[in-house]
């Protein structure tokens, strides 16, 4: 599956974030090494505390999709206000918790940036191993 792709499933559910507080709407779609693609989008809370990003929610919607296929090869983010749109530091643990090889954002150009998960996003990370 091409990128452009992957990022495109990003875009769209970024389109159904709800985002009624901050408006910043954010959607991501996870490739998982099967090739399947979830996406998730942002949704906010009056309670802030209780608002889950749109990373959370592509993972949610993987585990709940095939308890055989959770291995993150990709995560691609997407704002529409934003670019780099890069994952907090939850998402980037619950994402490491999938085995995440690698981010894709869009580098405000017009074109995608790619970023190794262990080297550029999380490194030195705490993981099951560490148990």
């Amino acid at each position: 599956m091409e990128l452009d792709e992957i990022m495109d499933a990003a875009r769209e559910a970024a389109k159904n974030a709800y985002a009624p507080y901050s408006e910043f709407h954010v959607g991501a779609a996870i490739l998982t090494e099967s090739g399947a693609v979830h996406a998730g989008c942002n949704v906010e809370n009056a309670s802030y505390g209780l608002a889950i990003c749109a990373e959370r929610n592509a993972a949610a919607a993987m585990a709940l999709a095939d308890p055989d296929d959770r291995e993150i090869r990709l995560v691609a983010v997407h704002s529409p206000g934003a670019a780099p749109c890069f994952p907090c530091g939850a998402c980037r643990q619950v994402l490491r918790e999938f085995g995440c090889e690698e981010v894709v954002v869009e580098d405000g150009n017009g074109g995608l940036r790619r970023l190794s998960f262990e080297r550029d996003i999380l490194p030195n990370s705490f993981g099951p191993e560490a148990l």
